[in-house]
């Protein structure tokens, strides 16, 4: 076995035919090495298309961050709460002082998992994958592209890392140990096992499984390899790569993700580090007198008055109207009011738009909690996902004035549109699409998991949280069921493109159903009038 290390990241391949070295084009080539090359990914890729497995140390090799402790601090945050992640914070210190890769780590998990039920825990599959894909090295992502196979080993407990390694990065193999639990309850301890003895693992290489030990090549941080055994390597690997222990390289852009990163959940909307932990306790006293006076003053008040109250608590508002002359309001000349139909963002949307006309609007929704349906200063009809009835209604609502509905019926974070329900076709001529982005610093008023009861009061916690709407052309008559003919699913399709093109996001085939299998494991579909759904 070689053990390659170089003051520049080099990477060592061993194809069936050759040793192929080459040197990543974004480091400054060593002239005096006559056997370094530098070759493109694309003929990487045609010159390793039957590599062997690549070992890769997540945390050590992927990761930019040299500290486990954000990831922590999210664990501690959205699964156990405010409390838990206040004392994963002071003992930072105590995790410092003994170092985070041996008894520190064992502290962080004990924190973070005693007592958390296990079969609801879904931050490893939910919110995550988002930190780990913002925190990835560019260049040693594509590297490890290059092979056919790639295994994963982290210090980080198995219950973490697995989702995001096999669903976004598709390795074969997750080599990290399991956390100990009694009657459903994470003890916060490890298992007595072995994760990282590579000979008792296998690949899927076909019909059969066939081990790896002789036929890999490992990838480690180099300020870790001291903490390795080197008989242990010797025996595992033919070869290891010793990656630089510069952590300056590009993040991965969100164009290069493997898989497209559209659902997510959580209420942490930035990267907890200690420093900006420090910062988000310190705020969050101030977060909450600000969000009960912006609450108050929203409910107690006329919108025309609270309005501009809320902008000078910080709450930022932009707005786009079309060109045209046409009336974008309700005229009582008009049999039915305007339909204005919106993407998804947060469960203030149709208040925003009801605000931004100056007009009181109706709308309606599938998750509505009886808190928010209570204090809503506007009229909010629940949908009972019986078509005929919910038609009834909408049609009613129509019939009495303008009307906001968000067709993709559930919130979505991130730049993509979902399916737009066709329901909303068939109501109405007078059709509206509004473009709506949100943008927030701390806090997500959105929640897939968690009580929605509380969505309105964690996206007014934000320091200023900003809402871009954008109305656009009303539809014309001939691109319309009533007027043009047209069917619901071409009109459907046309206003999510139109809005989607307005804010540059991309249109997707998804709906609510699959937004709520991938974050809370189940269909978003709740029995009882909760707020959890």
């Amino acid at each position: 076995m070689k053990v390659h290390h170089s003051s520049l990241f080099t990477l060592l391949f061993k194809c069936r035919s050759a040793t192929v070295e080459f040197s990543l084009p974004l480091y400054t080539m060593n002239p005096n090495c006559s056997k370094m090359r530098t070759i493109s990914f694309v003929q990487q890729k045609a010159e390793l298309a039957n590599n062997e497995t690549q070992v890769f140390d997540f945390e050590g090799t992927l990761l930019r961050s040299t500290s486990l402790f954000p990831y922590f601090m999210l664990v501690a945050f959205e699964a156990g709460g405010i409390l838990r992640s206040v004392i994963l914070f002071l003992s930072y210190p105590l995790v410092w002082l003994v170092g985070e890769d041996q008894l520190g780590l064992k502290i962080m998990v004990f924190l973070c998992f005693f007592g958390i039920r296990k079969d609801t825990f879904r931050t490893g599959s939910a919110v995550l994958p988002k930190f780990f894909l913002e925190d990835i090295r560019g260049e040693i992502f594509e590297a490890l592209m290059c092979y056919e196979r790639t295994v994963a080993t982290s210090q980080l407990p198995r219950i973490m890392v697995e989702n995001f390694l096999k669903d976004y990065l598709g390795v074969e193999a997750v080599m990290a140990r399991e956390l100990k639990s009694f009657s459903g309850f994470f003890l916060g301890v490890y298992e007595k096992n072995n994760p990282n003895k590579i000979s008792s693992y296998k690949i899927n290489g076909g019909t059969k499984g066939r081990n790896i030990n002789n036929k890999c090549t490992g990838m480690v941080d180099s300020n870790h390899i001291e903490f390795i055994d080197q008989g242990q390597l010797h025996q595992q690997f033919k070869e290891v790569c010793l990656a630089d222990e510069n952590r300056n390289c590009h993040v991965l852009s969100r164009e290069k993700y493997p898989k497209p990163l559209i659902f997510h959940d959580g209420r942490l909307a930035f990267r907890p580090t200690l420093v900006s932990s420090l910062v988000l306790f310190i705020w969050l006293p101030f977060g909450l007198f600000l969000c009960l006076l912006r609450f108050t003053i929203g409910i107690a008040l006329p919108l025309n008055v609270s309005a501009p109250i809320l902008a000078l608590s910080g709450t930022r508002t932009t707005i786009s109207r079309p060109q045209s002359t046409v009336s974008l309001v309700h005229s009582e000349e008009k049999k039915k009011g305007m339909l204005y139909v919106c993407n998804h963002r947060t469960l203030l949307d149709p208040l925003y738009v009801s605000i931004v006309l100056g007009k009181p609007l109706s709308t309606v929704t599938y998750s509505l909690s009886r808190l928010s349906e209570t204090v809503s200063p506007i009229k909010t009809i629940r949908l009972t996902r019986d078509r005929e009835k919910d038609r009834e209604k909408m049609n009613k609502l129509l019939s009495l004035g303008n009307l906001v509905v968000c067709p993709e019926g559930t919130t979505c974070r991130e730049p993509y549109l979902l399916r737009f329900s066709p329901l909303f076709a068939e109501l109405a001529a007078n059709i509206v699409p509004v473009a709506i982005d949100v943008k927030v610093s701390m806090f997500y008023g959105t929640t897939a998991s968690g009580y929605k009861c509380l969505d309105p009061f964690f996206h007014f916690m934000n320091p200023n949280p900003t809402y871009t709407i954008k109305f656009l052309e009303m539809l014309q008559q001939s691109q319309t069921c009533l007027g043009g003919g047209k069917s619901k699913i071409e009109v459907a399709n046309f206003v999510q493109k139109e809005i989607c093109k307005a804010l540059g996001f991309v249109c997707t085939s998804m709906t609510r159903k699959d937004k709520y299998l991938v974050l809370a494991g189940n269909e978003g579909v709740s029995s009882c009038n909760n707020c959890h759904q």
